[in-house]
């Protein structure tokens, strides 16, 4: 009787994690085929990002735990009319992949997995040797339900696709100020595979979710 109890109760909670999981999704944005790029206009004023005060916040998960961590940038501009940011772009520092809710050797060892430094796994995540960055380049600008939407193109592992997600942004100077909603990416839609089990099957509760929550947060001074 107390191991027909345990079975079920162990059931019971796998599928309420399941559940939570499906609908604690954020936001998420579908990856299209990519946009052309528009030219800045030549009153359009341009700001440098400051990458010291920028990241990219992101959070993986597997059906009962996640990991936190974040990104650097390495460079990128915006071009602004009137306080309103209407192009852009910037490059994610893919070698900067930093996991923040752990420490010492499983720290280590997650980072090196993602980055792909173990031999034989390059491939399971981002094999930064081979694509040690990602590109970011606005597409456009609209404003839905009270907020800004922007569209772009986002690079990751030589993959190419079109996404968009709901931002803030704010001007104070010469500073602008771009800060995203929380929002949600599939990464196999970038070749990212490992463990997920829309690509592999028979997987149990052996695998890793295909969403990935991202937000980003961005300064960039008036050039």
């Amino acid at each position: 009787m107390k191991i027909r109890f345990a079975s079920t109760l162990i059931i019971t909670v796998l599928l309420i994690t399941a559940y939570s999981c499906k609908e604690e999704k954020q936001n998420e944005t579908k990856a299209n085929t990519p946009e052309e790029v528009k030219e800045a206009l030549v009153e359009a004023i341009t700001y440098n990002v400051d990458v010291a005060s920028s990241s990219i916040d992101w959070v993986g998960s597997k059906p009962l735990e996640k990991h936190t961590g974040t990104l650097k940038l390495t460079s990128g501009t915006f071009e602004a009319k009137q306080g309103v940011i209407i192009s852009g772009s910037f490059i994610i520092d893919m070698t900067s992949i930093n996991v923040t809710d752990l420490e010492g050797d499983s720290k280590t060892d997650l980072e090196g997995h993602l980055k792909g430094e173990e031999k034989g796994a390059e491939d399971h995540f981002f094999n930064i040797a081979k694509f040690p960055k990602g590109i970011f380049i606005v597409t456009g600008i609209s404003e839905k339900e009270g907020k800004m939407s922007i569209e772009g193109n986002l690079t990751l592992k030589d993959i190419e696709k079109n996404i968009s997600f709901s931002a803030t942004t704010s001007v104070e100077g010469d500073v602008i100020t771009l800060i995203s909603e929380v929002f949600t990416i599939n990464r196999t839609d970038w070749g990212v595979n490992y463990a997920s089990k829309s690509v592999f099957g028979n997987l149990g509760d052996k695998f890793i979710n295909d969403d990935i929550e991202i937000k980003i947060r961005i300064k960039a001074n008036k050039s």
